[in-house]
């Protein structure tokens, strides 16, 4: 791999994203140590950007620091998954019950565009996840509150540690169709009630097929 150069963003912020995406595709296991050295020669770059990097995925969540040790991408416990779940079930039925209220046509046609390429994404389990989080994320921004929305983004990130996805569970994709149907059934009803308890129930499942 070549020497990354720098860019409008700080070096250390590209060099962020790419290790966050090794994580992401499984590249750097949970439990794994970061070889500090060995990336550093690949990026080619020195320790420096590389450990301001690490800081940022350990503010993420992403990684652990240990002293003296290094650091290590983080493991996720059955405790840390079912808090995680329970966060995101919090923030985002609040947030969809915002938009049940708030949203303009407009901003329904949208999500009802992207709930239609979730549906047609079904047996492509890569882009189905894809678009599956971009629904989401689309709710958060239409919610309006950048502050919710970096909690479920980051929280998010952490979500991915999880060695069992919720998604891969055998059926969990059917289900989770119809819990999206139910969601934009009641955000096309404009029924706040209905649509927060649509988002809980999707996340209840959700951690019970993932745990």
């Amino acid at each position: 791999m070549s020497a990354l150069t720098l860019t409008p963003r700080a070096l250390y912020e590209e060099v962020a994203e790419l290790l966050r995406q090794r994580i992401f595709r499984r590249e750097l296991e949970p439990g794994c140590w970061i070889d500090e050295l060995k990336i550093a020669e690949e990026f080619g770059i020195s320790r420096t950007p590389l450990r301001e990097a690490l800081k940022v995925l350990a503010a993420e969540g992403l990684v652990t620091m240990k002293v003296r040790r290094g650091a290590y991408v983080t493991e996720m416990s059955e405790k840390d998954l079912r808090d995680v779940y329970h966060l995101l079930s919090l923030l985002e039925s609040d947030a969809a019950g915002v938009v049940a209220r708030t949203a303009s046509a407009e901003d329904l046609r949208m999500l009802e565009q992207l709930h239609a390429e979730l549906e047609a994404a079904k047996g492509e389990r890569d882009r189905f996840f894809a678009v599956n989080e971009r629904f989401h994320m689309r709710l958060l921004e239409l919610s309006d509150n950048r502050w919710r929305s970096q909690m479920v983004a980051d929280l998010r990130k952490v979500m991915k540690l999880n060695r069992h996805n919720s998604l891969l569970k055998q059926g969990r994709i059917d289900d989770s169709l119809r819990e999206h149907r139910a969601i934009m059934a009641a955000l096309l009803a404009r029924d706040t009630a209905a649509t927060v308890q649509a988002m809980q129930s999707h996340f209840a499942n959700g951690l019970e097929a993932a745990a």
